[in-house]
């Protein structure tokens, strides 16, 4: 009679019907027992599972659950299951209204129970056929004794039992340990603290209900798209999910004001919200969620250098939503054990902690790694500095050739600009309170003989620790158009989502870098909406000092009108002779606006595409193709393209998002097979310039039209807040290339310029791979140093010619010269020696048509072999070595770029270069007086001759006693003939400005001396000059009528008198500034050309007869010994190259972007 009730149960469980306990359970039990030892040994019971707790709606053991926390514990088909609560209590005398099924669990909810009550805790067992194995299993020894309940009064504990196997050779199956729920002793107050101002405590007394109030709610996401699947949650306990229209439905939840709900969703910050006060029996709550926030760096470790003994402290700064949870500090790339806080804090340092140091931080948003700071731990008596100066070598004037020498070069020294330990402090800071480099501890002056006079000039002898010259770092450029050059006048210019600058009538802005900023991302807006908003990752100098940029925008597409209500499909990169190459699919329906409303008006559609298949997008190209992988490095994108979408209702323009988006992509574009499987789709965020995973696409073939099949890749996307997209591939064959640049083509080390963008374009593998050769994946842009650049690079080993580059460089607008490779190459000119430089298959742009460019160069990426010596010293470095690409010495191999080299001469008597402003030296006889406030002066002075004349300018102290009668400097131009007179010719003159000299006490009227060179007369001096010159005394004595004198003005005079004064921060860009504004003969213009009637000061007659010496420029051309190449250049290259190098820089851009570009004058 024991087997009737059994069957019964199992049966109503089985068919799953709603059953009362104390009605259906109670009509059989004579048993109440579960006992299972009459069931012929076919069946057993497992152990008691309890997964959930009845908080919320109730209590729900699925099977489901079960198997995901105990595996292996319930067999695949229960043949039953009993439940009972964790008292013990068997489910039937419970009295409260259950559901079961074998096959899918037990649940109760607690709105189906009584007036004020809530469901029990329930735990249940499962009947499973016994195991047929069970003969050639092990024998279990004998359960142990339960263990003491470890409950609290009030609480509910686990007691435990165990079991040993007793077979040595045959495992044993089923559980070693076993456990029960269990309640502690019984509590002498059993009221439950919690006070309620609206309804009740409920029994888990960790909320108050109110049994009457319904909460409804609305989700949304980010852009405003309904929220699906969104999780509610109170106390860390879920309550509901959202539908398909992203609502959702809470009863018994009281509008006290003081209850929080959280809402989570995939891809989404966690949110939480008060349900407001209300009387109302129903309360509504809107919540819209934002993106979640990936982790990104604020703050990279700062290098430092410290002795033995000392303190130093390394911080990781990093946002993100949510915060990240975790971090972690790496020596040398080793983990470091028990450092896991946001700063490392290292004490009593030894030399064995030198090194690189690097933080990862980790959380729910991801992870990121900070770029390495390096320890230098120094003996305590061990010099930080050497006192030893460095090599650095002068170019003197054209008439101070030195014979002992045999030389036009004098070295001066130098002192690194390298970090040291000075005097700090003991306090433990991120960032020292103060900040000390190597410097210039002692000159001593020389005098150099000359022919006819002494130059005098100030030379290193010793170096030393002090405090770092305060320096800031300026970009600064023009926005125009990719397609035409027309300028974004008046926009606006912002950095993370404030703006901090806008454009000028000419497209030009200048931004002063933020302290502690690692990475400057720029992102531009075009009020007028012609263009894309276009993000931009910018390199600057973190030694200071002003770096160009051209950013090139793209044209917004004009907008096609779509109906909402269907399915639109938009191409993308479609033109004359070649098909589209993504195509866009709007379901009906998916227009919403930023409040989540659905839009059902006509739509403006504008969707940009820029196609790799046309290299001249790739300066337009958005941010820097790089995204945080999973373990937090920075890894680089290969793009297949980029498209900006722009929905705007028809009748307000009111700016619209969309959901579910196809995206498809021909994958007949997709050379690569390999890539096929990786393509992924992104969004750009325009705060860090990082690329975000938005999904990955999928291969399909599908019938588009009435065209033949084709295969797509075929991804999802919603259109939110953000509005640029992209299809790429992360590509892990990497490398760097070096690339150095020059002043001029004696590439001498001495001659190094820093400040130089060099860019690096990465094109689509054209050999041995069935590719168009003028597609392009990826472009790059880095700064020059003290030692060059090393430019990253798609690289392949197996096949030298897999990657092809284009590499160029650019200063101030101003495009370098990369060496020939015509008629032959030069291995010693190149910088590269054979036979790595055949294998790297070097060509100038100007290669195979003299009218192209001489402005860049093009490459096989060829990754270094390991087993090939001469390719283990550059110019390709594998990803691993860039630490050694960036610190080769001068003598490993690089490639080359150099300025255009004009008729211009700087000579000063104390070295600085405009460069690197950490270069800085504190003397009376600086020409800069005051770092970081850099001011240019140029005085315009016309020359009546059939030719050109050189004119110096000859600089000294006039009224400061500390320098009255020394040499500042002095400067030698050429002048440049009027294009319609042709017996005139001007020249723009710098001179050393009036002012306060370095220690900010006294100012000195500069004694400047302008002598044209030959038999020159003075015919004119500007009058309103001149009456400036008697009405501020001293007046300078002018009685040599072939020179000038004058001292020079301390006020900036403008056009009216012939005097150009410009003031920036940067010294390269106050003397482009003052030199446009002195061939325009303006006080606010610029000029491509010299205006030689324009804004003069000064004006001489020269005779007929050219000057029969040599000039400077004569003469260091045909100087022997000096020069690097040996190369005869025409004199109709000569005469252009003066022309091009005496215009500011703004004057002669061309194109930086097309190699392939034409020049406006063809080669002689």
């Amino acid at each position: 009679m024991a087997v009737r009730p059994l069957l019964l149960l199992t049966l109503a469980i089985t068919t799953a019907i709603v059953v009362t306990a104390q009605e259906s359970w109670k009509r059989d039990n004579k048993d109440s027992s579960p006992s299972v030892s009459h069931s012929d040994d076919i069946y057993e019971w497992t152990t008691w599972f309890n997964v959930d707790h009845p908080g919320g709606r109730g209590d729900y053991e699925q099977l489901e659950a079960i198997r995901f926390y105990y595996r292996a514990r319930v067999c695949e088909t229960p043949r039953a299951i009993e439940a009972r609560t964790t008292e013990w209590v068997p489910a039937r005398e419970t009295g409260e209204t259950v559901h079961a099924d074998p096959t899918v669990g037990f649940w109760c909810l607690n709105e189906e129970q009584g007036p004020e009550r809530n469901c029990s805790n329930y735990a249940v067992r499962f009947l499973c056929p016994k195991d047929n194995n069970r003969n050639i299993q092990g024998n279990w020894g004998p359960w142990s004794d339960w263990n003491p309940c470890p409950a609290l009064c009030g609480q509910v504990g686990v007691q435990l039992r165990s079991r040993n196997c007793e077979s040595r050779s045959m495992p044993c199956s089923g559980p070693k340990v076993e456990t029960i729920a269990c309640s502690g002793p019984e509590c002498h107050k059993t009221d439950c603290s919690r006070q309620c101002v609206m309804g009740k405590v409920n029994a888990e007394c960790d909320a108050c209900m109110c049994e009457e109030h319904i909460l409804l709610g609305s989700v949304r996401g980010a852009g405003g798209l309904t929220a699906e699947g969104a999780t509610i949650l109170r106390s860390g306990n879920v309550l509901t999910l959202t539908d398909h229209n992203g609502h959702f439905r809470i009863p018994g939840i009281c509008p006290d004001g003081n209850t929080t709900l959280t809402v989570n969703l995939k891809g989404h910050a966690p949110l939480s919200v008060v349900v407001p006060h209300s009387a109302e029996r129903t309360s509504v709550v809107s919540v819209q969620l934002k993106r979640t926030e990936k982790l990104h760096v604020l703050g990279n470790p700062e290098s430092k250098v410290r002795r033995k003994g000392q303190t130093a402290a390394f911080c990781c700064k990093v946002a993100g939503t949510p915060q990240p949870e975790k971090y972690q500090w790496f020596h040398n790339n080793s983990l470091l054990e028990k450092q896991s806080e946001s700063t490392l804090v290292l004490k009593n340092l030894h030399p064995e902690q030198t090194g690189e140091y690097h933080c990862r931080a980790s959380g729910p948003s991801g992870a990121i790694k900070t770029k390495p700071a390096t320890l230098k731990v120094l003996g305590r008596d061990e010099h930080s500095c050497n006192p030893k100066p460095e090599s650095y070598l002068i170019r003197l004037p054209h008439d101070c050739h030195q014979n002992s020498t045999d030389s036009f070069y004098y070295d001066v020294g130098k002192c690194p600009s390298s970090t040291c330990t000075g005097q700090l402090d003991n306090g433990i800071r991120c960032k020292d309170k103060v900040a000390y480099c190597c410097g210039v501890k002692k000159m001593e002056k020389r005098q150099l003989t000359c022919q006819g006079y002494q130059l005098p000039t100030m030379v290193v002898t010793e170096c030393g620790c002090q405090k770092c010259v305060d320096t800031k770092a300026i970009v600064h450029g023009r926005a125009v158009a990719a397609d035409n050059g027309e300028p974004m006048r008046f926009g606006h210019v912002f950095m993370n989502g404030v703006r901090i600058s806008r454009t000028g009538y000419k497209g030009t802005f200048s931004i002063q870098v933020p302290p502690d900023t690692d990475r400057l991302v720029l992102t531009f807006v075009d009020n007028m909406q012609k263009f894309v908003d276009t993000t931009k990752v910018l390199p600057f100098n973190t030694k200071g000092g002003a770096v160009y940029h051209e950013i090139k925008l793209l044209r917004k597409k004009p907008p096609v009108t779509i109906s909402p209500k269907e399915t639109n499909t938009l191409e993308l990169g479609e033109g004359e002779g070649q098909e589209a190459m993504v195509q866009i699919q709007i379901p009906p329906n998916s227009f919403y606006t930023e409040k989540g409303e659905v839009f059902t008006g006509n739509v403006n559609a504008s969707v940009t595409f820029l196609d790799p298949r046309d290299i001249s997008t790739a300066a337009a190209a958005q941010s820097d193709l790089n995204f945080v992988g999973d373990e937090g490095d920075t890894m680089p994108l290969r793009t297949y393209g980029m498209f900006s979408v722009d929905f705007r209702g028809e009748e307000n323009n009111e700016l619209l998002n969309a959901g579910e988006v196809k995206v498809f992509l021909d994958s007949a574009q997709v050379k690569m097979s390999e890539h096929l499987n990786t393509m992924k789709l992104w969004s750009l965020n325009p705060d860090t310039g990082l690329w975000e995973e938005e999904g990955s696409l999928q291969v399909e073939k599908k019938r588009r039209g009435k065209r033949e099949e084709r295969t797509f890749l075929i991804g999802n996307m919603e259109i939110r807040e953000r509005r640029l997209f992209n299809l790429d591939v992360p590509e892990n064959r990497r490398c760097y290339v070096k690339v150095r640049t020059f002043r001029s083509e004696r590439f001498m080390p001495s001659e190094q310029v820093e400040g130089v963008v060099v860019s690096l374009i990465n094109m689509e593998p054209t050999a041995g791979y069935s590719s168009n050769p003028r597609a392009w994946g990826r472009f790059d842009s880095v700064v020059t140093g003290s030692s060059g650049a090393c430019l990253p690079a798609f690289c392949d080993e197996q096949k030298a010619d897999a990657y092809s580059a284009y590499v160029m460089a650019n200063l101030g607008g101003e495009e370098l010269e990369a060496v020939s490779s015509a008629p032959k190459l030069n291995p010693n000119l190149i910088g590269v020696p054979q036979p790595y430089l055949s294998k790297l298959n070097y060509k100038r742009t100007d290669h195979e048509d003299p009218r192209l460019k001489a402005t860049a160069f093009s490459i096989n990426v060829a990754k270094p072999s390991a087993n090939t010596a001469e390719e283990s010293n550059g110019p390709v470095y594998t990803f691993e070595n860039l630490k050694e690409c960036e610190e080769a010495p001068f003598s490993a191999a690089h490639f080359r770029f150099s300025r255009v080299e004009g008729d211009r001469y700087d000579y000063n008597t104390v070295p600085f270069n405009e460069d690197d402003p950490m270069s800085w030296t504190e003397d009376y006889l600086t020409w800069w007086p005051k770092p970081m406030e850099y001011r240019a002066c140029y005085i315009k002075v016309k020359m009546n001759s059939p030719h050109e004349i050189n004119v110096r300018s000859r600089n000294m102290g006039g009224t400061h006693p500390k320098t009255v009668g020394q040499l500042y400097g002095l400067r030698d131009t050429r002048s440049i003939r009027d294009m319609d007179q042709a017996t005139v010719s001007a020249v723009c003159l710098e001179f050393k400005c009036s002012g306060m000299l370095y220690d900010q006490e006294r100012v000195d009227r500069t004694l400047v001396k302008v002598i044209p060179q030959g038999s020159c007369k003075r015919d004119q001096v500007n009058t309103i000059l001149q009456e400036y010159l008697v009405n501020h005394l001293p007046l300078a004595v002018n009685n040599d009528t072939n020179e000038f004198t004058m001292l020079a003005p301390l006020d900036p005079l403008g056009h009216n008198y012939g005097i150009y004064t410009v003031t920036d921060q940067d010294p390269r860009t106050a003397k482009e500034i003052a030199l446009g504004r002195c061939f325009d003969g303006s006080s606010d213009g610029t000029s491509r050309v010299m205006k030689s009637n324009e804004g003069v000061a000064l004006t001489f007659t020269c005779g007929d007869r050219e000057a029969t010496s040599q000039s400077v420029f004569q003469a260091l051309q045909s100087s022997q010994g000096q020069t690097v190449t040996s190369v005869v250049r025409g004199e109709g290259k000569q005469n252009r190259r003066r022309q091009r190098a005496n215009t500011p820089r703004s004057s002669s851009r061309r194109s930086t972007r097309n190699p392939a570009g034409r020049r406006t004058k063809a080669r002689s």
